[in-house]
């Protein structure tokens, strides 16, 4: 039975966007197959579908498929695995190399990339864990800060900002957040001690703010080399994006990538955990059919979105 997907046979704006059949999937060895209940969009799927990552999927056949993060139903499994059809899970996939990902109404994907949907929330909201809660949770093992230490957050209110947000707030890090003035309400309630407004001066607000400045920083706003006066001598900053430029006074700056994460089933284990008892909270801006998928994009692109823009199939 086909599958329907939102899928694209060239780069281009988000009119490019078309409901596309695919051929089922086969669980192999390792493997699950899920039935795609929900699907994020975010900035990736926008530079897949823009052409910035073509030369990461040369190999791969038009139609392209967006989407790394997901939550669905297990329908299938292959050789090897332990886990039983029926079960709602929440997990993370790839469009690279293949040029398939999560919005689809099937994906297959290593079992280890799923964990069971965390309690008391919808598919929708289950869909917006994976991939940025993972960011998260690897920028803070980078870090490796203690409870009483200092870090700075930019982009505080957002996807990946928030999560930052609360998880080194219920470790005992004391948590400068760096976001736009109407955010202040919403990044205090997600575990902030301190916030400083968003602008040209915030880093030196951080650094008198804290005395000296953070112990670290995670850079979820892509400020950059503006952050540094922000982070003490000798500190770190985790960066979501490459460094623009040179780093300063035995400043490290560490690169994540969520790719890494993708198979650590029991760190997005404990994510979902978080979840289940209200220590992590997910946001869901608006829900969109598989239809309006173009539109979802465009709202991204727009800007200013507080929370996941999620297809729901």
């Amino acid at each position: 039975m086909p599958v329907r997907a939102s899928g694209f046979h060239q780069y281009g704006s988000p009119d490019v966007l078309e409901i596309v059949e695919l051929p089922d999937l086969v669980a192999g060895e390792g493997q699950v197959r899920v039935r795609v209940a929900a699907a994020t969009v975010n900035p990736s799927d926008v530079l897949f579908r823009g052409g910035a990552l073509a030369a990461l999927v040369a190999a791969a056949e038009p139609p392209y498929v967006a989407g790394l993060e997901f939550a669905g139903t297990i329908d299938a499994v292959g050789p090897g695995v332990a886990w039983d059809p029926g079960v709602p899970v929440v997990g993370m996939t790839a469009f690279i190399p293949q040029g398939r990902g999560a919005h689809a109404g099937q994906v297959v994907v290593d079992a280890r990339s799923v964990v069971e949907l965390p309690r008391g929330v919808s598919m929708a909201q289950a869909a917006t864990l994976p991939m940025n809660g993972l960011t998260a949770r690897m920028a803070l093992d980078r870090l490796g800060l203690v409870a009483g230490e200092t870090l700075a957050v930019t982009g505080a209110a957002g996807a990946v900002g928030g999560y930052v947000v609360q998880l080194a707030a219920s470790e005992g890090i004391n948590v400068v957040a760096i976001s736009a003035p109407q955010d202040e309400g919403l990044v205090r309630g997600l575990g902030a001690d301190v916030f400083v407004a968003r602008g040209p001066e915030s880093a030196l607000a951080v650094r008198e703010a804290v005395g000296g400045g953070a112990d670290a920083a995670v850079d979820a706003g892509v400020i950059g080399r503006e952050l540094l006066p922000a982070v003490r001598d000798d500190g770190r900053i985790v960066c979501v994006r490459p460094f623009d430029g040179e780093v300063e006074r035995g400043i490290s700056a560490l690169p994540v990538s969520v790719r890494e994460y993708s198979t650590e089933s029991e760190k997005l284990g404990s994510l979902a955990e978080c979840v289940s008892r209200g220590a992590l909270s997910l946001r869901v801006a608006e829900t969109f059919a598989l239809e309006r998928a173009a539109e979802a994009h465009q709202r991204l692109e727009a800007g200013g979105v507080r929370g996941r823009l999620v297809l729901v199939f």
